[in-house]
């Protein structure tokens, strides 16, 4: 596997399409002209991947126009069971193959109970309207991805 970086703060942000919760082809290309919360996350319905969603679930009103894409590799229909079970009402997009997560950066070497593994990195960016990067979060924590956000879109 390729070593991968994270894009940095103004450059542009890797194009990609993937299919939502629903089964429907997003493009991030789709959202020029607001800003986005690109967010990655493990595991759908897990306890962190849960207090992260919820957590940007709260804040939604608080953040304009913004867009939340919240990426993992989950199968569609999971992630549909995760949006419905929790409310969380934002686009979530399954990644099974993790070329986007690669993209980002964001794919790598895991350490769990002394096993090594490949996974998803907890990770956010925020996108300018533009579709550059305005802000980088890598291994953030489930509870500071809201407050960063609300912390970087009030800046």
């Amino acid at each position: 596997m390729s070593e991968t970086t994270t894009p940095a703060v103004g450059k542009k942000a890797p194009a990609f399409t993937l299919l939502d919760q629903n089964g429907e082809k997003v493009r991030l290309s789709s959202f020029a002209g607001r800003k986005v919360l690109v967010y990655f996350y493990p595991k759908a319905d897990t306890p962190g991947c849960t207090t992260q969603a919820c957590g940007l679930r709260d804040i939604a009103d608080d953040i304009g126009d913004t867009v939340i894409l919240g990426i993992s590799p989950d199968q569609p229909e999971k992630l549909k069971k995760f949006d419905d079970k929790h409310g969380l009402g934002f686009t979530l997009l399954s990644d099974p193959e993790h070329e986007v997560a690669e993209k980002f950066g964001v794919w790598g070497e895991k350490s769990m109970y002394g096993k090594k593994y490949m996974g998803i990195i907890r990770s956010a960016f925020l996108l300018d309207e533009k579709g550059k990067v305005a802000e980088a979060w890598p291994k953030i924590s489930p509870k500071d991805t809201p407050k960063n956000l609300l912390k970087a879109l009030s800046a």
